[in-house]
């Protein structure tokens, strides 16, 4: 007779605290144009960015996401001893060995923590929410903090225009636990290896990529990605309240806002537009943009907010989740 385990419990998930850190220094337009052949006009036209922040050399990504990880535990108002698992997304960390996560859990107080990093690129933040709810609804974990942090600008030429106008730092974290409700839905993601040779980092460690092809990409995917992720916790674009976009290009964001329109979005849902102030952060865009909005009160508890992404890292995903 073959053994059977006895069933854990399992249940809804939600969100339930958010929090970022954002370096000091603002760069603006003008000053990257001192040293660049661009100019204020292009970049607000290509991208939409009027500044970024951007890390000096005595904060890390480590320093940032520690900062984001300990706002994000005091807007839920859990402590540190009673979460066991941190994921870190990112990208651009320095060393590998030993992992953000593992260092960031020790940093904030979290003791004997399950840490790993995640890397997706771009769509990191949305892989490590999927990975955080439904470790919590299988009962694997009881409070999961995920935080995505970035310091880019370790990877950019700044005599690269097509890179050191984008690409900035910093870090946005959520601490995910149990609901009696199902406040996250189940992610829509997926991966487009075939073009790996559009983004790659260079014999001297600067990002390099085929910026057209994957704007291309990435507003054909992130539509479809958000309609998927209604459809798989039975809503429509007509019942979302924000449109929570990774902030990678103003042009992308537009794209795939004027996509869902056509499909039924509402004319009054909040979209971010974060990158205005402060660039593409890849995997930390996501939640800085959104910890923005809950604090210039653009978003309320309860609305309903479609997160999706792709780019860099050649993946994309869409999922659902309740404000807090």
């Amino acid at each position: 007779m073959s053994p059977v385990l006895r069933p854990r419990p399992s249940g809804g998930s939600r969100i339930l605290g958010v929090g970022s850190r954002q370096p000091d220094r603002v760069v603006t337009n003008a000053e990257l144009c001192a040293g660049l052949d661009t100019s204020d006009e292009w970049i607000r036209q290509r991208v939409g960015i009027s500044e970024r922040r951007f890390a000096d050399s005595n904060e890390s990504l480590i320093d940032m996401a520690v900062q984001a990880g300990k706002n994000a535990l005091a807007d839920a108002g859990v402590s540190p001893e009673s979460v066991d698992t941190v994921i870190v997304p990112n990208c651009s960390m320095q060393a590998q060995i030993p992992n953000a996560a593992a260092r960031v859990a020790h940093r904030i107080g979290i003791p004997d923590a399950g840490a790993f990093d995640l890397n997706a690129g771009c769509s990191g933040f949305c892989y490590g929410l999927a990975v955080a709810s439904d470790l919590v609804r299988a009962a694997s974990a009881r409070y999961v903090l995920v935080i995505g942090a970035e310091k880019l600008t370790d990877f950019v030429d700044p005599l690269d225009r097509t890179t050191a106008v984008i690409f900035a730092d910093g870090a946005g974290a959520v601490l995910v636990g149990a609901s009696g409700t199902t406040e996250i839905g189940p992610v829509v993601w997926g991966s487009a290896g075939e073009q790996a040779e559009k983004l790659r980092l260079n014999e001297n460690r600067y990002v390099q990529q085929a910026g057209n092809t994957i704007f291309r990409w990435a507003i054909t995917r992130m539509p479809s990605a958000a309609v998927q992720a209604l459809d798989a916790v039975g809503l429509t674009p007509a019942d979302m309240d924000v449109l929570l976009p990774h902030q990678a290009n103003l042009r992308i964001i537009k794209a795939t806002e004027e996509a869902l329109r056509m499909q039924g979005m509402r004319d009054d849902v909040i979209v971010a537009d974060d990158i205005k102030c402060s660039g593409n952060t890849s995997a930390a865009s996501i939640p800085i943009a959104f910890d923005h909005m809950r604090k210039e009160s653009r978003v309320k508890s309860g609305d309903i907010v479609v997160a999706v992404a792709a780019g860099a890292g050649l993946t994309y995903a869409g999922q659902v989740f309740v404000c807090p």
